[in-house]
């Protein structure tokens, strides 16, 4: 069984959250608090570390991981470019509950992306997981803690035991808001294409002057 660390989700301590980083740096699992649901957190840019992801997850690996970055800065070596469209929704919507869909640098492996060339990325607002992705001075994973196909995880005391046993560290920040996620937008096609509508509308990204969105959302998930 991992440790859990009890972590105020508000004024995190800053030795549990150098812990949880050692552990991800050190190409561990790490469960956290994001806005609404607990997170699996890994080195993004560590290949085995991935594949642990992947495995505790059950999840296909043709199903890509989204990533969590520090800030818009730190962003420019996990993609390949920055459109217009998506400085402007950056500019206005992060940190927050939009994930954008960018063509992925090749500094990144392969297995986080599925081989599809693109990766989701997301500036976080909570503050357990913005100290996180801080503190490890890179990309982290930011897929949901739950088996594939599974609900996702709003309480540590009902996450999945599979989940449970075998990460190596859960931060517990109590219960979470719950919700759909965050709403995914594909940046790289013109005009730019909601895949999921979570937590931000599609009507709200509809004020954005500069983007054009099909009258269809699906339910796709990254």
């Amino acid at each position: 069984m991992p440790d859990i660390l009890t972590i105020d989700p508000a004024h995190p301590r800053p030795d549990a959250i150098r812990v949880a980083a050692d552990v991800i740096q050190g190409g561990g699992t790490v469960v956290f608090p994001t806005t609404g649901l607990y997170g699996i957190a890994a080195n993004a840019e560590n290949q085995s570390a991935i594949k642990r992801v992947f495995d505790i997850k059950c999840r296909p690996a043709e199903k890509p991981l989204s990533i969590l970055v520090e800030n818009i800065s730190t962003l420019k070596s996990s993609v390949r470019a920055i459109s217009s469209t998506a400085a402007s929704v950056m500019k206005r919507l992060w940190p927050g509950g939009v994930t954008l869909i960018f063509e992925v640098s090749p500094a990144l492996p392969l297995a986080l992306t599925a081989g599809s060339g693109k990766i989701g990325v997301r500036v976080p607002l909570h503050p357990v997981a913005a100290s996180l992705v801080k503190a490890v001075g890179g990309p982290i994973t930011a897929t949901s803690a739950n088996i594939s196909g599974r609900p996702g995880c709003s309480d540590i005391r009902r996450l999945d035991p599979e989940i449970s046993e075998k990460a190596d560290l859960i931060l517990d920040a109590g219960p979470l808001a719950g919700g759909p996620g965050s709403t995914v937008l594909d940046v790289t096609t013109d005009p730019a294409r909601v895949l999921r509508e979570g937590t931000v509308s599609a009507a709200c990204l509809r004020t954005f002057s500069e983007v054009c969105f099909p009258p269809t959302v699906s339910g796709n998930s990254v």
